[in-house]
């Protein structure tokens, strides 16, 4: 990310001088630069740079730890990201995604992970204001944690060092609410339902509460079910948490 703080402080330098500043420009071809001008310039452009740099955040500063983030800063770096999604303040756009592509072709290194549903209203990375490569994402319908799930979680923690995990359960899931209606399905759909089922059954037909039960149980289950996560826990690497998420206004709450 030194490399990019660099680019932004480049560019916003080379913008500066080159848009209009006193003494450059095409309107003073064939005369002696401003040096005043110049400097002027040059330092409004190392402000910019600044500044811009600053207003990445949590982000930013996530994708520069070289895996020496905690688990409670990761999970705040979420937090303090899904903040600015429910602010419309976003970050992530401000970030080159050329730069960000060549960072990420030979090696990812996530600080987080997210067990999703697979609900196209969950925009998981949008969500948490965060670009390519700070997310490791999982999605299945009703964020229930099969073993393929785990495994997956299993590596982007051992391997690829997220430190915090957090199950997403969200307002209106149609999966929460099919195994409550307990109706006949087509297809595989009703496969799903063993895995809800613990839920419904401590929360009852109330579905605001089966699906936050649902993500806790599914949390507390990547967190013990999973010799290689338990691991990690205990040494005080990773946290596992459950979360919350409200269609209605983008904000996530984080269950425990």
């Amino acid at each position: 990310m030194k490399n990019l703080k660099n680019f932004d402080k480049m560019h916003a330098i080379g913008c500066a001088c080159c848009g209009g500043v006193q003494g450059v420009g095409p309107s003073t071809a064939g005369t002696s630069f401003s040096r005043r001008g110049v400097l002027r310039g040059a330092m409004a452009g190392m402000a910019a740079g600044v500044l811009s740099g600053l207003a990445l955040g949590a982000s930013r500063r996530a994708w520069a730890d070289d895996g020496m983030m905690s688990p409670e800063a990761a999970l705040q770096a979420l937090v303090e990201g899904n903040e600015r999604f429910v602010a419309k303040k976003f970050t992530f756009l401000e970030q080159d995604l050329n730069i960000l592509k060549q960072n990420t072709v030979a090696k990812q290194e996530p600080f987080a992970a997210v067990l999703s549903c697979a609900d196209s209203r969950v925009p998981v990375e949008l969500a948490f204001d965060q670009s390519i490569g700070h997310v490791f994402v999982a999605r299945v319908a009703g964020n229930i944690a099969t073993g393929e799930n785990i495994a997956s979680l299993e590596y982007g923690a051992a391997v690829l060092g997220t430190k915090v995990i957090m199950v997403l359960g969200h307002s209106n899931c149609g999966a929460v609410k099919a195994t409550i209606d307990g109706k006949p399905v087509p297809g595989q759909i009703s496969s799903l339902y063993a895995h809800i089922r613990p839920a419904v059954d401590a929360a009852g037909s109330d579905l605001e509460a089966a699906i936050k039960a649902n993500a806790r149980i599914q949390a507390n289950l990547l967190a013990t079910a999973s010799p290689v996560l338990a691991g990690l826990i205990k040494e005080k690497k990773l946290r596992v948490v459950a979360g919350y998420y409200n269609l209605a206004d983008g904000k996530v709450s984080v269950l425990g």
